[in-house]
């Protein structure tokens, strides 16, 4: 089964697909990122989203070749996106931190290269103990770190490149700056618990397009300790889903879309991967769109946990 998914142009001229594959996996199990990345290419997913903090990039390059080696995709067909860790924020780091993405991938060049969060970090001394070693904050200029990425652009290592995480003051200060190339991506958290249309104004009013992360609020899952709240058991959702024939994720994965932003839904289950395809074929109307915006918290789920280490995170 594959389905066609709309694109949205970028402002480097590029097609990015609006639904794409988040790869960020808690168990780090063996092989279930690879075999979430084909089941998913099979069935029509052309948009992968990874980060070289996630350590899952070797296994989606072996599912990536083994889908292009059979013949399902070409090199050309896809669009991948990968992010920046904070450990190579420095100008000096930058392209050692995106060429050890692309050798993971076996890729030549990204599609979508993402500085991850505007704060960096110091490098530790070994990369293997990431997870446990303590974060400690480099003073580092997130526009100097953004001009040593435009220059990846210049030698081919990426066709576009953006931001994730940065709040409007931070997105407005970039783009104030004396860069040569305005980013063509910001990626945030937004779901129904976190609307964030501030950051989405600023974006349209500036030619970024916005892809959301946790489009479906981490439900019920516990994350940096913390139950998630469970959006999916929603009253509204359900509700809506009853009349439409679908389920409460598609329902708030359509509004998402129809709000006009990309989404990167993360799942190693190959039904809920299929499932979360299957947006296309309905649309919400206007009073249903306005009475899923209204389960609003301005509830953000990534949060300054995640790092346990820089009173900045996350950015608003």
């Amino acid at each position: 089964m594959t389905s066609t998914v709309p694109n949205v142009l970028l402002n480097t001229g590029f097609n990015m697909p609006v639904v794409g594959l988040g790869t960020f996996n808690h168990s780090f199990r063996e092989d279930e990122v690879y075999k979430a990345v084909k089941a998913a290419v099979a069935m029509g997913y052309r948009h992968i989203d990874t980060a070289w903090v996630y350590r899952a990039e070797t296994q989606i390059g072996q599912a990536l070749r083994e889908k292009m080696d059979d013949g399902t995709v070409k090199r050309h067909d896809l669009f991948i996106t990968s992010k920046l860790w904070v450990i190579f924020n420095k100008p000096e780091n930058v392209e050692t931190g995106c060429r050890e993405s692309l050798h993971e991938l076996g890729l030549d060049y990204l599609d979508m290269f993402l500085m991850h969060w505007p704060t960096a970090f110091q490098e530790p001394a070994d990369r293997k103990t990431w997870i446990t070693s303590e974060f400690i904050p480099a003073d580092v200029d997130y526009v100097e770190t953004w001009k040593a990425m435009e220059k990846l652009v210049d030698i081919g290592l990426t066709r576009s490149i953006g931001v994730s995480n940065f709040s409007s003051t931070q997105l407005e200060r970039l783009l104030q700056s004396d860069i040569k190339y305005s980013p063509s991506n910001l990626q945030i958290e937004i779901n129904p618990y976190l609307t964030n249309c501030q950051l989405l104004d600023l974006c349209k009013q500036n030619g970024i397009v916005v892809t959301g992360y946790a489009p479906l609020a981490k439900g019920g899952s516990t994350y940096v300790g913390k139950q998630m709240p469970k959006l999916l058991e929603e009253d509204i959702l359900i509700k809506i889903a009853s009349k439409y024939g679908k389920t409460p994720a598609q329902v708030a994965l359509r509004w998402a879309i129809q709000r006009k932003y990309a989404i990167v839904p993360k799942s190693i289950t190959p039904s809920r991967i299929k499932e979360n395809f299957e947006i296309f074929d309905f649309e919400l109307d206007q009073s249903e769109m306005e009475e899923i915006s209204k389960l609003n918290r301005n509830q953000r789920l990534v949060t300054a946990d995640t790092f346990k280490c820089h009173p900045e995170y996350p950015f608003h």
